[in-house]
Formats: structure tokens, sequence, C-alpha cells
């Protein structure tokens, strides 16, 4: 295999795709973030199948079935418990990443997985709809885990010129969860009555496969370093994602970055809140993480059905019509991850929820014309195609990535749990509030929308500056000047001084002890080496 990393004529280091990164963030994202595009579309298409399992158990138990508006309220209960279970999960993230570290909770919150898998798969030869319920809530817990180590995980051991690309296989891997769950939603294949308990509890399978080869690849090389302190496990994990290159540059940039953190403990949240070096990252966090969320793309995603039906789709071909949309997510997302190394991370952004923005308003005219000018409904199922696509282009990944990359190591994890924690809390006012805005503002409740979604594009363009190919240092800089600080450099412990040779095939570890005897021990680049 191709060395590398290699130095280009302008000096800067460049980091070529290998097949260990590829590996694991294939893993990493189908085994963790795809489960929860599938957890968001899953519950759709056995809605009835389960609303009348409830009243069947409520008889069997009671004499009665259930009223309409109390079976709505647990079928209610039954979807948004997952989002519940995420805002937690979200909290946890912290704690859990530095304790067993990225790959470490990865690996280990697969548990949560099967268990929720046996509870919604085994609930109606139980005859227990709390199973169901239990079961959402458990799965949301490991979503909300995952979308925040997943990115993380993958953007500190991609280099930084293939950061963006990796950073987004998440997101994609989310729209084709989505698309998954519509395929097998479909009548001909799971979405018979007798099939929904499967259909609930197939969530095990990928997380199995992950299970099975995730723990065989290293731990993220700046975690080992930096909060770690482990020289020699460093070295072999930059082995894995590296290959047989010259891993010096990578290894001095973390000690750069490990020299300018005036701790390299992870600080909590509220530590970070109150910290000024990172106020504008925090607020950007903040701005990017709300938008995504209160940009409409969840009611979008609701009302999607009625929006087609309107249009003069019947109702037997609008759930085709709904898997052409999840196409549309997976093709979008798969063109915002092959360009955001050309064009950057702003551009994304910025014409994302551009596009989003002028969609909204588009909704909006078309629903208000389309008495009087028939082709507005169609006009109407071209915007909500547009918001989709522009969501999926740029804004659904791009805010998790640039939560990892505004950040050093020891704010990291406090930075996603911000983020995460206010992703989950918009999602849910979203999708509570959105009902009511609807009745009260009718088509003008997506003008709303439109107000999110260019302000946020406009917070983009003026604050935010391009992070594309920059070292976490570098971006630390770039931010410096607004925060109005300087960044701290702290020297080094002798422990941590670390340098390498490459000498005859063999590369060598050296602590630097100042004046004292230096202490060699030599580490070998072949294949053969143990981890």
């Amino acid at each position: 295999m191709a060395e590398e990393i290699l130095k280009e004529p302008d000096g800067k280091i460049r980091g070529h795709l290998t097949l260990s990164l590829l590996a694991v963030a294939f893993l990493s994202s189908f085994g963790s973030s795809m489960l929860y595009g599938y957890n968001l579309a899953v519950v759709n298409s056995p809605a009835q199948y389960i609303k009348e399992f409830f009243n069947r158990t409520a008889v069997r138990r009671n004499g009665t079935g259930l009223s309409h508006d109390s079976i709505t309220v647990l079928y209610s209960i039954t979807v948004s418990i997952f989002a519940v279970g995420g805002l937690l999960g979200s909290l946890t993230v912290g704690m859990l990443v530095s304790k067993f570290g990225r790959k470490g909770t990865l690996v280990k919150s697969t548990v949560l997985v099967f268990v929720a898998g046996a509870l919604m798969g085994f609930s109606r030869i139980c005859g227990s709809p709390e199973m169901i319920i239990i079961g959402r809530f458990i799965t949301g817990l490991h979503s909300g885990i995952s979308l925040s180590v997943v990115p993380m995980y993958l953007g500190e051991i991609a280099p930084k010129n293939l950061r963006g690309f990796l950073g987004l296989m998440p997101s994609i891997f989310i729209c084709i969860g989505v698309f998954i769950a519509q395929i097998l939603g479909l009548h001909e294949v799971l979405g018979k009555e007798e099939h929904w308990p499967l259909f609930l509890s197939l969530v095990v399978a990928p997380t199995f496969i992950q299970l099975m080869l995730l723990p065989w690849f290293p731990e993220s090389p700046r975690y080992l370093l930096i909060e770690r302190h482990n020289i020699h496990a460093t070295i072999t994990a930059l082995k894995w994602y590296r290959v047989k290159a010259n891993i010096q540059a990578e290894v001095e940039e973390m000690q750069e970055e490990q020299r300018s953190l005036s701790s390299v403990q992870t600080i909590s949240v509220c530590e970070l809140l109150r910290d000024q070096t990172v106020r504008w990252q925090v607020i950007t966090v903040l701005v990017i993480n709300a938008g995504m969320q209160l940009s409409g793309i969840d009611a979008i995603w609701f009302y999607t059905n009625a929006i087609f039906e309107n249009a003069g789709i019947s109702v037997t071909q609008v759930q085709y019509t709904t898997v052409g949309t999840g196409a549309i997510e997976v093709i979008a997302g798969l063109v915002g991850c092959f360009t955001i190394e050309r064009v950057g991370r702003r551009p994304l952004m910025i014409g994302g929820f551009s596009f989003m923005g002028v969609c909204c308003a588009g909704i909006t005219l078309s629903l208000i014309l389309q008495a009087h000018v028939p082709f507005m409904h169609y006009v109407s199922v071209a915007c909500v195609v547009g918001i989709i696509a522009g969501f999926c282009i740029g804004p659904a990944g791009v805010p998790f990535l640039m939560t990892g990359e505004l950040f050093k190591q020891s704010h990291r994890p406090a930075a996603f749990i911000v983020g995460g924690s206010l992703n989950w809390i918009s999602n849910f006012t979203v999708g509570f509030v959105f009902p009511f805005l609807q009745m009260s503002a009718g088509a003008f409740c997506y003008l709303i929308f439109f107000g999110v979604c260019v302000g946020v594009a406009a917070y983009v363009y003026f604050i935010i500056p391009e992070t594309m190919n920059k070292t976490f240092v570098e971006i630390s800089q770039m931010f410096a000047s607004r925060n109005n600080c300087e960044l701290e450099t702290e020297p080094l412990a002798l422990a941590d001084q670390l340098s390498l040779k490459k000498m005859n095939g063999y590369g060598a570890v050296e602590a630097k002890m100042g004046h004292k005897e230096l202490l060699e021990e030599k580490y070998t680049w072949s294949d053969e080496d143990e981890e």
C-alpha cells in the first residue's frame, strides 16, 4: 500500500484514505449512526398495527378497549420517548468517553441495542405494550450517545484533510437508516401486521456486526496520547490508521495541542460555559445545532404524506413516493460528503440553510395559492423535496463535524454534550409545538422556519471561519482574536516530550530528558508487530 502521509510541494502534510480508516468509519456509522435514522422512521409504517395491539392488550387486561384519545396518547409516548432517551444519552457522553474512550464507548453501548431489540421483538408474545415503550427509550439512549461519539471518534482519527469526508459519513448512514426503514416498511416487505415486532427489533443486526469487528481496531490516537499519556498505544493506533508512514508530524501536532491546553483533564459543561476563551465556539455550537432542528426538517418529515396527498397522489402510492424522498436524502448526503473537502464547510452550511429557507417560503406561497392555482400542489411537493435535499447536503451532518472541530481535546466532550442535548431538546420542541403552530398560523407557520434558516445562514457567513484542512490548534487560533484572548502554551511534562526517529526500517520512541540520558525504546514498523 502506498505511503499514507506525503509531503506536498507546499510543505503541508496530506493524509490518504486507507482501508483501516474507511473500515472504522463504516463500522461505527453502520452500527450506531444508521440506527438513529432507522428508529426515526421505523414506527411510521406499523403505526396502525401498534395501536391495535395497544387496544387488544387493554381488552384482555381490563375487559374494555381504549378510547381513541387514549390510544393516540400511548402511541405519541411510544414515538416521543425516543427523544427523551436521546437527551439523557447525550448528557452521559462526557463521562463515558473520558472513562472508556471513544471506541470503547461505542462498543460498550451496544448492550443497549440488544436489550431494546429483545424487548420490542418479544413485546407481542408477552402481550406487553410497556416493552415497546421501554425499548424505544433504550434505543433513544443509544442514539443519544452514538450521535455525539461517532463524529468525535472519526474526527480524531482522521487526517485533517479527510476530517470533513469522514465526519459526514455518519449523516449519510442516518439517511440510509431512514431509507432502509421506508423500504422495509412497504406492505410487500415487512409492512404486514404479523411482521411489526421483527421490523422494530432488526436494529440488533447491524449492531452485532459492529460488535464483532470494531473491537479489533484501535482507540483514538489523540485520546491515547493527550488524555491517557500512553505513547506506545498512540504509535500502534497511528500505525493502523496511517500504515507505514512517517507519523512524526502528526505526533508533533498532537503535542502542540497538548501544550496549548491549560489542562489535559476533560472539563465539565459548566466549566465550558464559563470559559471565555471558547465563548464564540460555544455560541456557534448552540446556533448551528439548534438551527439544524428548528429549520423545520422534522415538521416536513412528519407531514410529508399529507402534503403529497394534497398534491393529488393516491394514498396507496404515497408510501412509494416517501421512499423516493428517502433516496433523495441519501443522494444529497453523498453529494455533501464527496464535496466537503473541495468546497469547505461554510458553503455547504450557507447554501443548505439558504436553499431550505427559500423552499420554506415556497411552501407557504403554494399552500396559500393552491386553492386558486392548481399547479401549486406540485410546487409544494417540489419544495418538500428541496428542503430535504438542502438539509441532507450540509446542515444534516456539518454541525456535528464542526462541534468536534471547534474545540480542543479537553473541551470536546463537554461541547458534544451541549450540542447533543440542545439538538434533542429542539427536536422534541418542534414535534410538540408544530401541530399547535400550524393550527394557529396555518400556512404562515413555515415562515418561522424560513426566518431560522436565513438567520443561521447569515451567522455562518459572518461569524464562522472556514475550518477545512486546519488543525485543531489552528482553528482555536482563528477564534482567539474574536474571543479577545491568546492561546496558552505550557511546556509538556518530561515523560510526554515525544519524538520519533526512522532508521533502517525501525521507529524509535524517545523521551527527552533534558541533560539526562535519553531513554530509547525500539519500535518496529513491520506488519508483524503486535498491537
